[in-house]
């Protein structure tokens, strides 16, 4: 009786083909949401798509700090799981314990210095900038989890969110004009991410046994990114 309930109307390989199919038709529609999220903070379509293109190929990129002696031995596992995500892991051979710190070109760069752009762009939203990025760099900052071997892990949906209800806030009960509730959304969901996950944690980096910590990557690069999308699409 069981079977006769549960049993596939389908071949495997028509399964496949509408798996398949599926994730091109939500491929498409995450690439439209995420050029309409980057168009609503004052860019161009073109810009939008260039943005969006170099934050994702950026994201495997990592450009060399400094390296740092490490307080614990170097953990050797490829994959580690954090927040119900998988993250890849580079494998380093090393003889000493050293951690290399890097910088992120597009979970750091990229948005540091689209932030930036955004702020001079409109220079009387610095004050609301950054109580923003501090509203958000608290909040990440007290849910942030060191993981061994990885880094410094965040849950992804926490800085978009929490951007999203700091901008509304700031223009409803703090005085901020609505034409840069775009701004203090997109600016303190990144920043304040960057600054509460991984720039108050690098005095827990030597504990860590990670081969690479790279600011804006691992566990706050989906943050980062989100911010800069849900963060908009949600005001």
């Amino acid at each position: 009786m069981g079977n006769r309930l549960f049993y596939s109307p389908v071949s495997l390989l028509f399964m496949l083909l509408f798996a398949l199919l599926l994730f091109i038709v939500v491929g498409f529609l995450f690439l439209d949401l995420a050029r309409t999220a980057f168009t609503r903070i004052g860019f161009s379509w073109s810009q939008a798509l260039f943005v969006l293109l170099a934050s994702l190929i950026g994201s495997s990129i990592n450009i060399p700090v400094t390296n740092l002696e490490c307080n614990t031995p170097l953990v050797q596992e490829r994959q580690i799981r954090a927040f119900g995500i998988t993250y890849r892991v580079p494998v380093v051979e090393m003889v000493s314990c050293n951690t290399l710190l890097a910088v992120n070109v597009g979970g750091a760069l990229i948005p540091t210095l689209i932030s930036i752009a955004l702020i001079h762009q409109f220079p009387g939203s610095l004050n609301y900038a950054l109580a923003g990025i501090a509203f958000v760099a608290i909040l990440t900052h007290l849910v942030a989890k060191p993981v061994r071997g990885l880094g410094i892990v965040t849950p992804a949906l926490l800085p978009p969110l929490g951007a999203a209800i700091a901008a509304i806030l700031l223009v409803y009960f703090g005085g901020a004009s609505h034409d840069i509730i775009f701004l203090i959304a997109y600016v303190s969901g990144t920043l304040g991410a960057l600054i509460g996950a991984d720039i108050l944690n690098l005095n827990k980096i030597r504990d860590l046994g990670a081969p690479v910590a790279s600011i804006g990557g691992a566990g706050t690069f989906d943050g980062v990114f989100l911010s800069g999308l849900i963060a908009v699409l949600l005001l």
